[in-house]
């Protein structure tokens, strides 16, 4: 399981205003959040990097932040934050890959002076 820690490094990842990150994620202890999405992405309008949670189909539950820190502390989970169910979080994929073999590909990428 990636730790909280592993997580804020990938969302430090510089993007370079032409990548993104992708997170599909779940739950484990609620079912209302199934197949819910994060990530990070720049916006082209702004040119500044957005933090953001898709957490229904439907649309109805898509939040943007400016920061990763405000987006993992919005209570947007039965009025708890990312933070606060870390634990209980079940990496899916992240960027279409397996989680465990993206976030050390995150983690060398982080180390060196270029990302890609």
């Amino acid at each position: 399981m990636a730790s909280f820690e592993d997580i804020t490094k990938i969302f430090g990842f510089n993007l370079e205003k032409k990548y993104c990150i992708e997170i599909l994620f779940s739950i484990s202890d609620n079912l209302k959040f199934n197949n819910c999405w994060m990530g990070k992405m720049t916006d082209k309008k702004t040119n500044q990097d957005i933090y953001w949670f898709g957490l229904t189909k439907d649309g109805k539950n898509a939040y943007d932040y400016e920061s990763f820190e405000k987006m993992s502390e919005a209570k947007v989970f039965d009025e708890k934050s990312l933070k606060e169910i870390w634990g209980n979080v079940e990496l899916d994929s992240i960027d279409g890959c397996d989680p465990e073999e993206r976030i050390a590909c995150y983690i060398k990428w982080n180390s060196k002076t270029t990302n890609f």
